[in-house]
C-alpha cells in the first residue's frame, strides 16, 4: 500500500474498510466529550456493547432457575463452555477437542508444567526467551525449584545478538540443539510483550522435538491477534489470556491447548479437579480420577458462567468479521500506516526521536509498535494521554500502541501520529 501522510487518505481506508461497522459494537473510552484514540488494545480490549445483555441474561438465570440453571433453561450452564469452543479452536488452529476454556493464564500455565515438564537429572532444563513477561519468568523459575533444581542452570534465556533488538530464528534453533542432550522443555511466548516480535512457533516447536524436548507457547499477545496454526505446528501444549485482543474484560477468562496427540498419554500426571472428570460419570462421584477426553480433561474448577459470558460477547463478533486472515489483513494495514507516519515525523525532524524496536517485516510483528522516545520519554507519554491518546508505558522509555482491526480506524491512527508530532513540536521548544 502506497500510503500517504494526510486526513484525507485515512478516511478513504477508513471508508473501503470491510471491518469498519464493527467499530460500532464496542463502547470506546471518551475524552473530553468524544472518543479517545485507543490503541492500547495489546493490554485490554473494548468492551463490547453486547457484553451486558449476556451478563444479564445469566443473571436473569441465575434469578429464576438458581441451581436448576445448570440444567434449564435456553442457556444450561452445565454445557456452556462448549460454546466457546468452535470459535476459540479457529481463533488458535486448533480441533475443538484440543482446547478448553478455563482459569487464568498463569494458573493454566502452572498446570501444563505440571504435565509438560518432567525434569529428571539428564534432562530438565527450559529454553525461554529472555525478557519474557514476568509472570512466564517466576513461572518458570518456581516449577524448576519445585523440581528441586536451580534457576540459575536450569533456565537457558535467549536475548538478541549485541546491537540487535530481537532475536534471530536461527539462533533460537541452534541453542535448543546446542542443548538438545538436556532439555525438556522449549517455553517461548507467541510474541514478547516488550518488542512486539512474533516467533515463528512452528520452527520452534519442530526444534524442540528433534531435541526430544516438549514446546509449548504463552499465547497473551497472539492469541486474537495473529493467525496461529497449533495443531498443524505440532505444539504440544499452549495457554492465552483473553482480555488483549480477545476483548473478555479485565482479568477474562483463560484457555488452554493440548494437543491430540497427548490425549490418551497415561504417563502425563496432572493436577485434577472434577470438572475434568469424563462427563458421562462425572455425577457418580466416584473415587480416582477418570479423565475426559482432549483438553477437556485439564479442566479443574467448575465453569465461571459470568466469565464466559463476557467472553462469549465477544466471540460473537469474531465469527462474524470471517475469520482471523480477515483481521489479520487490516492489522498489517493498520500497522504498517503507524510505522510509516512515525517515520515521517523522523525525515521532518532530520533525526530518529522515536526508534520503532518492533520488526520492520510485517509478518514479524502483530498489531503493536513498540517506540523508544530518544527524548523526555514519559512526558510525551502523559501528552499524548493528556490529548485523549491512550497507549502504555514500559520502562524505561517504550510506549506500546496497538491498532486493533475489530474497532480502531486509519484516523484513529493518523490522528495519534499528529499528537505524536506535537509532542516532537513541545519538545524542540522546550515545552515538555
Amino acid at each position: 500500500m502506497n500510503y500517504q501522510n494526510s486526513l484525507v487518505f485515512a478516511l478513504e481506508q477508513d471508508t473501503h474498510d470491510e471491518l469498519r461497522d464493527f467499530r460500532s459494537r464496542f463502547l470506546i473510552p471518551q475524552h473530553h466529550g468524544a472518543d479517545a484514540i485507543y490503541l492500547c488494545g495489546n493490554s485490554l480490549g473494548l468492551q463490547p456493547v453486547s457484553a451486558a445483555k449476556h451478563i444479564t441474561d445469566q443473571l436473569s438465570n441465575w434469578q429464576n432457575l438458581a441451581v436448576e440453571g445448570w440444567f434449564q433453561g435456553d442457556d444450561p450452564w452445565l454445557d456452556y463452555h462448549k460454546q466457546l469452543l468452535p470459535s476459540i479452536s479457529r481463533i488458535v488452529g486448533a480441533q475443538e477437542n484440543e482446547v478448553a476454556v478455563m482459569n487464568s493464564l498463569t494458573v493454566n500455565l502452572h498446570l501444563l508444567m505440571v504435565s509438560f515438564y518432567k525434569p529428571n537429572s539428564k534432562r530438565f532444563k527450559i529454553i525461554m526467551e529472555g525478557g519474557a513477561f514476568p509472570s512466564d519468568q517466576y513461572a518458570m523459575e518456581s516449577q524448576v525449584r519445585f523440581h528441586g533444581f536451580d534457576p540459575k542452570e536450569a533456565i537457558i534465556e535467549l536475548f538478541p545478538r549485541e546491537g540487535e533488538l530481537t532475536l534471530r530464528t536461527e539462533d533460537i534453533i541452534q541453542k535448543i540443539n546446542e542443548h538438545a542432550h538436556e532439555l525438556a522443555l522449549v517455553l517461548f511466548g507467541g510474541i514478547n510483550y516488550y518488542t512486539g516480535q512474533l516467533f515463528d512457533m512452528e520452527a520452534i516447536a519442530d526444534a524442540a522435538h528433534q531435541a526430544s524436548a516438549y514446546a509449548g507457547f504463552d499465547l497473551a499477545h497472539a492469541s486474537g491477534n495473529v493467525p496461529l496454526k497449533l495443531h498443524d505446528w505440532g505444539a504440544d501444549f499452549a495457554c492465552w489470556c483473553s482480555y488483549k485482543y480477545m476483548n473478555s474484560g479485565p482479568g477474562g477468562i483463560s484457555g488452554i491447548f493440548v494437543h491430540e496427540k497427548h490425549s490418551t498419554n497415561n504417563d502425563l500426571d496432572r493436577f485434577a479437579g472434577w470438572w475434568g472428570y469424563r462427563e458421562d460419570k462425572r455425577f457418580l462421584m466416584a473415587p480416582g480420577f477418570d479423565a475426559a477426553k482432549g483438553a477437556a480433561g485439564w479442566q479443574v474448577s467448575t465453569s465461571p458462567i459470568l466469565l464466559m459470558a463476557l467472553f462469549k460477547a465477544s466471540m460473537v463478533i469474531f465469527d462474524d468479521t470471517g475469520g482471523i486472515d480477515t483481521l489479520r489483513a487490516k492489522s498489517m494495514a493498520l500497522t504498517g500506516y503507524m510505522e510509516f507516519l512515525i517515520n515521517e515525523i523522523n525525515k521532518e525532524r532530520g533525526e530518529d526521536v522515536f526508534k520503532i524496536i518492533t520488526p520492520a517485516n510485517p509478518r514479524e510483528r502483530g498489531c503493536q509498535l513498540s517506540v523508544v522516545c530518544r527524548q523526555n520519554a514519559k512526558a510525551v507519554f502523559k501528552y499524548l494521554a493528556d490529548n485523549g491518546v491512550i497507549g502504555d508505558w514500559r520502562e524505561p522509555d517504550v510506549i506500546r500502541l496497538s491498532p486493533v482491526p475489530l474497532y480502531n480506524t486509519f484516523q484513529d491512527v493518523y490522528r495519534a501520529a499528529q499528537q505524536l508530532a506535537a509532542a516532537t513540536n513541545n519538545l524542540q521548544y522546550g515545552l515538555l
